[in-house]
């Protein structure tokens, strides 16, 4: 029986772990699960799995939590802040942290699980892109376990030999190519990209994912990330 910690319950990644999970329930128990402020879907997630803690960032809609949970008669303790995040990250109960929150504020509970020696599920690259080797380092001092998750990384991972860690020797694989469609520049030619406004570019023709990454989207410079 595994114990999971899920920063970012709410999002994609989180209930698609969280179903997961609810189909193995002799291998996994929810030990903690994160929010920002999903009350509704938190408050859901709670009453079906009954983790130990439940986060939000803010304590306003935490208060709302707490005051659901009771009322539905939910024993799991609410906790606030960005220091809770860390907190229910290296529980001793914890063995896997699902790392799902998106953008910055993932990256300390992230650290903290990885210096914990817990398996970080790495579900998103910003802990990577910010503090690569100090990320790295944690990870090979307190002889953590490092899986990626998402798609690219973990289409990358699976195609390496067993075993192969950074510093290895190439071996079986001679190269990797990554691809991508340019979004809403997939039919333009290389020749009638300098003319291209901001707008053509967040106009995703599958995706609504904000400006920021539309454009790293279009411009490719995802796959640098």
């Amino acid at each position: 029986m595994k114990g999971i910690c899920v920063l970012g319950s709410t999002g994609s990644i989180g209930v698609s772990t969280l179903d997961v999970a609810g189909r193995h329930p002799d291998q996994y128990r929810v030990i903690a699960l994160t929010a920002n402020n999903n009350v509704d879907r938190l408050f859901e997630q709670c009453q079906r799995f009954s983790p130990l803690y439940a986060v939000m960032i803010d304590e306003r809609p935490a208060a709302e939590l707490r005051r659901r949970l009771a009322d539905a008669d939910v024993k799991t303790e609410v906790l606030s802040g960005a220091k809770a995040l860390e907190d229910v990250s290296v529980l001793p109960e914890v063995d896997s942290v699902m790392a799902a929150i998106v953008g910055a504020a993932g990256l300390l509970p992230t650290l903290a699980a990885a210096k914990a020696g817990k398996t970080v599920l790495l579900a998103n690259k910003e802990a990577l892109v910010m503090s690569g080797p100090l990320f790295m380092s944690a990870v090979t001092e307190s002889g953590a376990d490092l899986l990626p998750i998402d798609s690219e990384h973990n289409a990358i991972f699976q195609c390496m030999p067993a075993n192969y860690h950074a510093g290895h020797r190439a071996a079986e694989v001679r190269r990797i190519l990554l691809t991508a469609s340019g979004g809403p520049f997939l039919r333009k030619g290389l020749h009638e990209l300098h003319n291209v406004t901001p707008d053509e570019a967040v106009a995703h023709p599958n995706w609504v994912m904000g400006r920021k990454i539309s454009v790293d989207s279009a411009t490719m410079m995802n796959m640098g990330l």
